[in-house]
Formats: C-alpha cells, structure tokens, sequence
C-alpha cells in the first residue's frame, strides 16, 4: 500500500506564521527570512492542492481550507510537545495511561488490589483494563499494545516471545462456602470435604493442578458440582450454595466482607502465585512500578493453615 508523503518542516511554517500572526513574526521566531517561508508555504500549498492563506489588506488570513489544515496542524505539533515532556519526564498535561492485560484466570479480587496503587501516585493515571486468555494477551504484550500482564504463573521457556516473569505475590488457599454449609464441613478439616459438594476451577488452571494434589495426597474425593473457568461465575455459584471453592488466602478477607460465606479451613500446601509479565526486564512505566512494588510488600500474604477454622 503506497503513503502519502507531507513534508512536515512546510506544515511547520504555515502552523507558526499562523500562530505568530504573520510572515515577519514567524521569520523572527524560525530565524528565516519572510521570503524564505512564504516560498516553503506555497510549496504546502501545492502539494495539498489547497490554498491556505489569501491577502486581506496588509494581513494573511485563513481560508475555510486553511482552518482545516491549521487545527490538524496544531494537534500534531501540541502533541510533538507532549512526547518529548513524556520522555524527558516532565508531566504533559494528560494522564498516563497505563494499558494491563489481566488474564482471565486471575481472581477478580486480585487484580483489583494489584493495580489500585496506580491510582494512587501523584500524577494521574487512566487505567485500561483488557482481560482475555494468558496466551492472548502475551501476544499483545509482543506487540506492545500492553504495558503489564497480569496472570497466574510465569511465561515459560517455551514461549516463543520476549517476556519477562516478576512474582508479585503468593499465599495459600481458603475453603469457604454459604454459612450452613461451612459449619458442616468445619469440623475434621480437611478429611470432612470427602463426599461435599465442590466448585473446582478448570484443568487449564495453575491453582487446579496443586488443589488435585493436595486432594489426591489427602485421599480427598469431593462430589465435584461444576468446574469453571470464569473465577466471578465460580463465585456466583458458591454464593448460591452449590458447593465448597477455594480462594487465595491473600483475598479472603475482602471476599467475606463483600460476600456472604464464611471460612472452612486453610491450607499452605495448596499455592497461589500472581505474576506480572512485561516486555522489559527493568520496568520503567512509573504505573507499572508502583504495582510491582506495592505487591511484593504487601500482597503476598502468608496465614498458618489451620483446621476448623472459626469465621
């Protein structure tokens, strides 16, 4: 597909004679003779078919064309202004966009408490949020079109794409279910979960391998209700009462305020990990930063496992 080539040092010209208010002015700030920049305006002007400016006694004035091209103008070279404030780190006006892939697979309750310290910093910070499949998102991340992965275990080797792995947090896992049938399941933790009925999440889920370990090692064999890959639908159910699920340990606390259930018991044994992923080995994006940091001190909460816990 061919381009249409401007030649942007002429947009220059007639944008700053514009501003200026006039040939003389605008050779005094571009350091040109008057002559020299109504030569490269004309040239525009040929170049867009289009005449641009006309006489108006002694004055140049915009014609309908010439508004046109003027405002295009004046966002393109405002917006030069902004890059080179956003490299130089001088702020520019707008707020920082900060662009997260937040994998499907990452609990709801996680990603918001990982990526609300961003919204905290000083300057601010406009968060686009994007959730799809982990290998979705990694190709977004290749293509740049993501500042931050946020998932649930590290890209391995085998991934064909520039990525790099920061463990943010982990912690162990919490049974909880509806009220009633917590307190039936509470005593004898974890023996007591064989035969009750349980919400699993998925096989393509990194937490699912570690819970059917454990399970297995425990000689555990819950009545299994429904396996979901949606941690929110999963949720819903478990609300209803259908069965006992597991949470990470890090969350259970928000989850218990915002829902009505109650703790079941805990294990160590059983490992959630949330991981960021980036396409640069040092984060530089201060957004990015603040996420990063905020978690490794704060979110990988670790709770001894405990049996029959009480709510």
């Amino acid at each position: 597909m061919s381009v249409e080539w401007l030649n942007y040092h002429h947009l220059l010209y007639f944008w700053t004679v514009v501003r200026a208010g006039g040939l003389a002015r605008a050779g005094e700030e571009l350091r040109l003779a008057p002559s020299t920049i109504s030569v490269q305006i004309r040239r525009l002007e040929d170049r867009l078919s289009e005449k641009l400016l006309r006489k108006s006694g002694r004055r140049l004035v915009l014609t309908e064309m010439g508004r046109l091209v003027y405002g295009y103008a004046d966002e393109i070279f405002s917006m030069g202004r902004e890059m080179l404030e956003a490299v130089h780190g001088r702020p520019t006006g707008r707020p920082l966009r900060l662009l997260v892939g937040v994998a499907d697979v990452v609990p709801k309750l996680v990603a918001q408490r990982l990526i609300e310290p961003a919204l905290r910093l000083p300057e601010p910070v406009q968060v686009v949020c994007r959730e799809a499949s982990p290998e979705q998102l990694l190709e977004s991340l290749s293509r740049h079109e993501l500042d931050l992965l946020i998932t649930d275990a590290p890209v391995g080797a085998e991934v064909k794409i520039r990525a790099y792995n920061h463990l943010l947090g982990e912690s162990g896992v919490t049974f909880v279910a509806t009220p009633a049938l917590a307190a039936s399941c509470r005593r004898g933790f974890p023996s007591s979960l064989d035969g009750r009925p349980m919400l699993l999440p998925t096989e393509n889920m990194a937490i699912r391998r570690s819970l059917d370990q454990w399970l297995e090692a425990q000689q555990i064999r819950p009545r299994v209700v429904g396996e979901f890959e949606d941690g929110a639908l999963l949720r819903e159910f478990g609300a209803a009462g259908h069965g006992v699920f597991v949470t990470p340990t890090m969350v259970e606390e928000p989850l218990l305020r915002a829902v009505r259930l109650r703790t079941v018991g805990r294990t160590e044994a059983v490992r959630a990990r949330v991981y960021a992923v980036s396409a640069e080995r040092r984060i530089k994006h201060p957004a990015v930063a603040a996420i990063c940091d905020t978690a490794r001190s704060g979110l990988g909460v670790r709770r001894p496992a405990a049996s029959g816990v009480r709510p």
